[in-house]
């Protein structure tokens, strides 16, 4: 393993690295820690800023592709590997195909640390639990010595997170933003709090909250309809933005009950 940290977050659309996990990069980055990104799609049927209309997926996506990698810069990461699969259907892509292909990229990268979506997707979001699912899968087939790959030797991640959201973030988010809700399948699927016992890290972003946020107004896109935050006071927004949530899905460094301050903690 390198000696060098390395922090890699593996997300579904432009905008989960700023609205998600914006301080824990801004803040590792700060810090010397090298910090990566893989998103699987474009955003394509995301907002369009204000419009009442989409102007079109290849529209949509350039200017969401554009939006992440100015953030991407804002944050401090090191590299953004952008994959080509299709907002809204990434639960519908190959297995076969999408898995090697983060396999790969993690034996590329070997990072220590990995950062993704619980398996709810946060609210159901069908792209957040494909990549929660598939970035499992990749972490498991990327530390097999029987999957041959050209870009390096197998790789053994030491730690995987998934994003938390404890009842008071929660509430404070939602009250900043809006009811996150989204209809698939003809049901209502709602964000729900993570149980305050789920968090089993908590990350200290406050020094890097005006980073973070700078972060998030980059997509433009995205939350141009919410006015609210355009009158958020300082101290609104660090209650938003002091800290980061995360439930240790799998570690092979430490355990137990104590709350983590650190995403490398057990790590050299």
């Amino acid at each position: 393993m390198t000696s060098k940290k390395r922090l890699l977050a593996i997300l579904a659309h432009p905008d989960d690295e700023s609205l998600g996990f914006g301080g824990t990069f801004a803040r590792y980055a700060a810090e010397g820690v090298e910090t990566f990104l893989i998103t699987a799609t474009r955003g394509q049927r995301g907002r369009y800023g204000t419009a009442a209309q989409s102007p079109g997926l290849e529209i949509v996506g350039k200017a969401r592709e554009k939006e992440l990698f100015e953030a991407a810069q804002v944050l401090g990461i090191q590299k953004v590997h952008l994959l080509d699969y299709l907002d809204g259907n990434l639960d519908q892509a190959d297995p076969g195909i999408i898995v090697p292909e983060i396999a790969n990229l993690i034996r590329e990268i070997k990072p220590q640390v990995v950062l993704t979506f619980g398996p709810d997707g946060l609210y159901g979001h069908p792209d957040h639990m494909a990549i929660s699912q598939f970035t499992t899968a990749a972490l498991t087939k990327a530390a097999l010595p029987e999957f041959e790959s050209a870009v390096g030797n197998p790789h053994l991640v030491s730690k995987l997170y998934w994003f938390a959201w404890p009842p008071l973030k929660w509430s404070l988010y939602q009250a900043a933003f809006k009811k996150l809700t989204m209809q698939v399948d003809g049901q209502i699927r709602e964000a729900q709090s993570s149980p305050e016992w789920m968090v089993s890290t908590r990350i200290e972003t406050a020094s890097f909250w005006q980073t973070w946020w700078n972060a998030i107004q980059c997509h433009q896109t995205q939350i141009a309809i919410y006015d609210r935050l355009k009158t958020l006071s300082e101290a609104e927004h660090l209650q938003l933005w002091s800290s980061q949530e995360f439930h240790r899905a799998f570690s092979m460094v430490n355990g137990g009950r104590k709350l983590e301050v650190d995403l490398f903690d057990g790590l050299c």
